[in-house]
């Protein structure tokens, strides 16, 4: 396993005097085959290389995981995935493959697997969606710097969303235009809502091991957030999200060099 030293930790195989041994943490990518909105979205084209290479390599060089692994039932996603240097230890159960199936069956799979294979028990499980390549090793480094240092059940990145605050979210009822949960004050500007609404955006989840096992939860009681800038709301559910995610990493590759995501 790799080092990692900026957050407290030496990765070490034997403990010394003073020193702490960096938690097993499983990183896992999930990605089905059955994509509706964009079809086979993740390993369509991005910036030279299938979208969940940025995923796996970002993944890769944070350098902190006990392993990465892909989750997946389609054989190309598979070979891809590998191709980019995931571990892939198993192919997911068409159950677990659904488009209604939730995430937490299918990350419990993913750790029951591992911890039988490998004969342990991990520590915690961080999630790494290919649907969000804006991720850097640093998104990576810290949110798990904070569950670690904070003891919380789990850390979700999110964003804050002045424009998309609850204040200004309205519905509709017999052709009225209506508060949808809060009212709005007349003449009110984004920059004076108050207190902040921030968006999950899917970025990073890390979660403790007996939360999601035990618990069945990606969250359970004490959740923690990371907090990424506005623009990273970005999940590739459409072509359109597609294009701009490929701006966004074009632009990102042209200030910081051929690293893509890193």
């Amino acid at each position: 396993m790799p080092g990692w030293d900026e957050g407290g930790f030496d990765l070490i195989s034997e403990p010394k005097e003073g020193s702490q041994i960096i938690p097993r943490i499983l990183a896992v990518i999930p990605a089905r085959g059955g994509s509706k909105g964009v079809p086979r979205k993740n390993i369509r084209m991005i910036c030279g290389k299938p979208l969940i290479a940025h995923t796996i390599e970002t993944a890769r060089a944070a350098g902190i995981f006990y392993r990465v692994i892909v989750s997946s039932d389609d054989q190309e996603i598979i070979a891809i995935s590998r191709q980019y240097g995931a571990d892939v230890p198993f192919v997911r159960p068409s159950e677990l493959a659904q488009d209604e199936t939730p995430m937490v069956p299918v990350i419990r799979h993913a750790v029951e697997f591992v911890e039988e294979q490998d004969g342990l028990v991990l520590d915690y499980v961080c999630v790494l969606q290919p649907t969000e390549p804006l991720r850097t090793v640093d998104d990576i480094k810290m949110a798990v710097q904070k569950i670690t240092r904070t003891g919380a059940d789990s850390v979700a990145s999110v964003c804050r969303m002045d424009d998309l605050h609850p204040v200004f979210m309205k519905r509709i009822e017999n052709d009225r235009l209506l508060p949808f949960c809060l009212p709005e004050p007349e003449g009110l500007r984004r920059q004076d809502v108050s207190p902040p609404a921030y968006v999950r955006n899917g970025i990073v989840y890390i979660v403790k091991r007996d939360v999601l096992v035990k618990r069945n939860s990606l969250y359970g009681e004490d959740c923690r957030p990371y907090v990424m800038p506005p623009e990273t709301y970005v999940t590739v559910d459409t072509e359109l999200q597609l294009r701009l995610v490929e701006l966004l990493l074009s632009e990102r590759k042209q200030r910081t060099g051929p690293r893509t995501g890193l």
